[in-house]
């Protein structure tokens, strides 16, 4: 099959956050940079707001966790776009977490089902399940390592996300925001089983992986609709 995209990934993409932050330098208009994986976006977008624009951007777990030299051959769960970068790369995303460049972690969320994934590496599809493993992934890598704290956890997946979007009834526990909560027990270790994910999709790069940090509760609208792994009537 095809081999995996090289950590440089595509030539023409890597021209996009440059372009894109000029323009919106120039046109003063807002511009929100997805799924930032490389060194040279953590780079131009730290630029970008020091000049005044209306930038931000965000990463995804896999990016600030796993590198190039992480990818087993022949297994498409490493099969992602972005691809995996290097280690300089993932190094400067790290930095731009800890210093608030990246005011977001998003999850990429990307499931397929496993007779998509167990196709050749060049028709297999793009993409890994992240809901089910932002969080102990975020806990470890960040919030265990002193990168972020845990409210600097919960601003980067909740609130910075609801701002951004001006979701005004979201983002924090003011009295009159919507009551969704999730509750993180940070000290319970686990190894990720992608074989009790809920998602119909188990294509995860990081089954068996040993993590810090579980889902205790999920509370929805004021109700409790998951508890302790199970869903709840």
């Amino acid at each position: 099959g095809l081999r995996f995209l090289p950590p440089e990934g595509y030539p023409v993409p890597l021209s996009h956050p440059p372009r894109n932050i000029l323009l919106a330098g120039e046109t003063g208009a807002r511009l929100h940079l997805c799924h930032c994986s490389t060194k040279l976006s953590y780079q131009m977008l730290k630029m970008a707001k020091k000049q005044g624009f209306f930038v931000s951007g965000e990463v995804c777990p896999h990016h600030f966790t796993l590198t190039s030299a992480d990818r087993i051959p022949g297994d498409t769960n490493y099969k992602m776009n972005p691809p995996l970068r290097t280690e300089e790369d993932r190094e400067a995303l790290l930095q731009g977490l800890a210093d608030g460049t990246f005011e977001v972690i998003s999850t990429d969320h990307a499931p397929h089902a496993a007779e998509e994934k167990q196709q050749p590496m060049d028709q297999a599809p793009f993409g890994i399940v992240g809901l089910e493993t932002c969080v102990p992934l975020t806990v470890t890598y960040l919030v265990k390592t002193g990168i972020l704290t845990p409210l600097q956890m919960a601003e980067k997946l909740c609130g910075n996300p609801a701002r951004l979007l001006h979701l005004e009834d979201r983002g924090s526990l003011e009295a009159g925001k919507a009551a969704d909560v999730t509750i993180i027990n940070p000290d319970e270790e686990y190894c990720i089983d992608a074989e009790k994910f809920y998602s119909r999709g188990r294509n995860t790069p990081f089954d068996g992986m040993r993590v810090s940090g579980r889902v205790a509760a999920t509370i929805c609208g004021g109700k409790i609709v998951c508890r302790d792994g199970r869903l709840c009537d």
